[in-house]
C-alpha cells in the first residue's frame, strides 16, 4: 500500500512539473495560445541572401567538422567561429586562414556566443554546442536578427520547444534542426519512392538510434553526454531515426502526431559507465527505450534508443506501406507485392518480391531524389561528413537561404522530433501511460499536403 501511494505521489509530481493533466486516460500537456501578432512559419521564406555569412558556435567534434565542410559549400562563407575554449577557436580559425579565408573569432567566456550573434557579418548561427546550450544560443541569435540551425537534439524539453517556436514565429527567422540522416542516400531515395506511390500508402514506420557509445563517452567534453544520460530518463536522442520517417508520413503536412507511449529497460550498463567516469548517484536512463506514436490519420511509428549495449549500429529506417516495404538495416532492401503468381505455395513464406544487391540498385536508380544531382553527389562524397549526408544537408540549407526558399526542415519539425524526449519521460514516469503530443503548429498542420523540397525557378 505504501509503495502504491509513493508511485501515485511521483505521478502527480511529474504531471505538475510538466504542467500536464490527465484526460480520459491520456496525459495532456499545455498548448499555449499563439501570442497576438504572431503567425505560423509553414512554408516561410525569408529574403534571399546571396552569400550567407555563417557563425559556428561550439567547435568540438561536430563544430570543427562543420567549419571545414562549410568552406566547400557554394553561396556561403564562415564569417565567425566561437567556443568556450580558445584553443578550439584558434584551431578552426587557423584552418580557415590556411585556405586564405578570414573569420572573426570569439572565445574564452561562457557567453562569448553573444558577441558572435551580434556580429553584423553573421546571417546564420550554426549551433554545435553541448545539448544544454543549444536553446539559449538559438534564442539569443533569433532575437538579434539571425537565422539559426541547431545540431541534434536541438531541444530537450517541451518548454524549450515552445520557446523556439514562439521566437521563430515572432522574429520571422528560420530555426532549422540539423538532422543529417534526412539526407542519407537511402532515405532520400526511399522517400521519393514513397511520394511516387511505389509502396502504396505508408501506414507504419520505424526508426532508431542504436549506437554503442562505449568507446566514445570520454570524447565528449567533461563527459557531458554521459552525465545527461545519468540525470534524465526517456528517448534522449530521438531525431536520427524519427526525422526521416516523419517526412515519409507527411507530419504537419497533412497529418500530425497525436499520442505517445514509451517503455524502457532498467539501466544495466549505464551505472557501470558512470562509476568509471567518477559520477555518483542514481542512473536514470534505461539501456533500451522504445517509444510508440500514433497519428491523426491512424498511422503508427516505433522508435528505439540504445547507446549502452554492443548491438550493431542501426537506425532501423523501415517504411511499411499498403503495397510495399523499405528497410535500411540490417540489410538494405525493398519488398513489393509479387503480382500475378499463379501457383500459390502456402509453405513459401516469401510470397513477395524482394530487391537486394544489384536488383535493388537498379530499382532505386529509377527513383533518384530530385535534390541528388550528379554534381552534388560527387561533391558530397568528396567532402564527406557521415558519407556525404552532412554536406548535402549544409548545401540544401545554404541553397534555400540563397534563393529565399522555405527550408527542408522548419521549426515545427524541430519541435515535433525533439519533444519525444520529455514526452517519453512523462510516459515512463507514469507507468508507460499514453501522452498526447502537442500540436506545435497550433492548427496549421493540415495547411499543406505532403512533404516536398523547394527549388529556385
Amino acid at each position: 500500500m505504501k509503495q502504491k501511494l509513493l508511485s501515485l505521489c511521483a505521478a502527480v509530481l511529474v504531471l505538475a512539473a510538466c504542467g500536464g493533466q490527465k484526460t480520459g486516460g491520456i496525459i495532456e500537456t499545455p498548448v499555449p495560445e499563439r501570442p497576438a501578432g504572431q503567425q505560423d512559419m509553414i512554408q516561410f521564406a525569408a529574403e534571399p541572401i546571396a552569400d550567407v555569412g555563417i557563425g559556428v558556435v561550439g567547435l568540438g567534434m561536430r563544430g570543427s567538422d562543420a567549419v571545414e565542410r562549410l568552406s566547400f559549400v557554394p553561396g556561403c562563407h564562415v564569417a565567425a567561429v566561437c567556443d568556450l575554449l580558445p584553443e578550439r577557436a584558434d584551431a578552426s580559425l587557423k584552418y580557415l586562414n590556411d585556405k586564405g579565408l578570414q573569420a572573426h573569432s570569439y572565445s574564452g567566456e561562457e557567453e562569448s556566443y553573444k558577441a558572435l550573434c551580434e556580429d553584423p557579418e553573421v546571417d546564420l548561427v550554426y549551433i554545435c554546442t553541448d545539448w544544454l546550450h543549444h536553446v539559449p544560443v538559438a534564442l539569443y541569435a533569433m532575437e538579434h536578427g539571425k537565422h539559426v540551425a541547431i545540431e541534434v537534439p536541438s531541444a530537450e524539453t517541451l518548454q524549450a520547444c515552445w520557446n523556439l517556436v514562439n521566437t521563430s514565429e515572432r522574429t520571422r527567422k528560420h530555426c532549422m534542426i540539423l538532422e543529417n540522416c534526412c539526407y542519407d542516400f537511402f532515405e532520400l531515395t526511399a522517400l521519393t519512392m514513397a511520394q511516387q506511390g511505389v509502396f502504396g500508402e505508408i501506414i507504419h514506420a520505424e526508426g532508431a538510434y542504436n549506437h554503442n557509445l562505449d568507446p566514445f563517452w570520454k570524447e565528449y567534453w567533461n563527459n557531458w553526454r554521459l552525465d545527461f544520460n545519468s540525470k534524465n530518463r526517456g528517448d534522449l536522442y530521438p531525431t536520427h531515426g524519427f526525422g526521416p520517417v516523419c517526412q515519409a508520413l507527411d507530419i504537419h503536412r497533412g497529418d500530425r502526431l497525436t499520442t505517445l507511449v514509451a517503455m524502457d529497460t532498467d539501466p544495466f550498463n549505464g551505472p557501470r559507465h558512470a562509476k568509471a567516469a567518477g559520477m555518483e548517484g542514481d542512473f536514470k536512463a534505461g539501456d533500451v527505450t522504445m517509444t510508440m506514436l500514433r497519428t491523426e490519420k491512424g498511422k503508427t511509428i516505433l522508435i528505439e534508443h540504445d547507446v549502452m549495449t554492443p548491438r550493431p549500429y542501426n537506425r532501423m529506417y523501415q517504411l511499411v506501406g499498403t503495397d510495399g516495404y523499405a528497410e535500411k538495416y540490417p540489410v538494405k532492401g525493398i519488398c513489393l507485392r509479387n503480382e500475378g503468381s499463379e501457383n500459390v505455395d502456402y509453405q513459401n513464406l516469401e510470397g513477395e518480391k524482394t530487391y537486394r544487391g544489384e536488383e535493388l540498385d537498379a530499382l532505386m536508380a529509377r527513383y533518384q531524389s530530385p535534390i541528388l544531382t550528379p554534381e552534388l553527389v560527387a561533391k558530397a562524397k568528396e567532402v564527406g561528413g557521415h558519407g556525404g549526408m552532412d554536406f548535402i544537408m549544409d548545401y540544401r540549407l545554404v541553397y534555400c537561404l540563397n534563393n529565399g526558399l522555405p527550408l527542408d526542415m522548419d521549426v515545427y519539425d524541430l519541435a515535433e522530433w525533439c519533444c519525444v524526449s520529455e514526452l517519453s519521460s512523462i510516459s515512463l514516469e507514469n507507468g508507460c501511460a499514453p501522452v498526447a503530443v502537442p500540436d506545435f503548429t497550433r492548427g496549421a498542420w493540415n495547411k499543406i499536403k505532403g512533404f516536398s523540397y523547394a527549388f529556385a525557378k
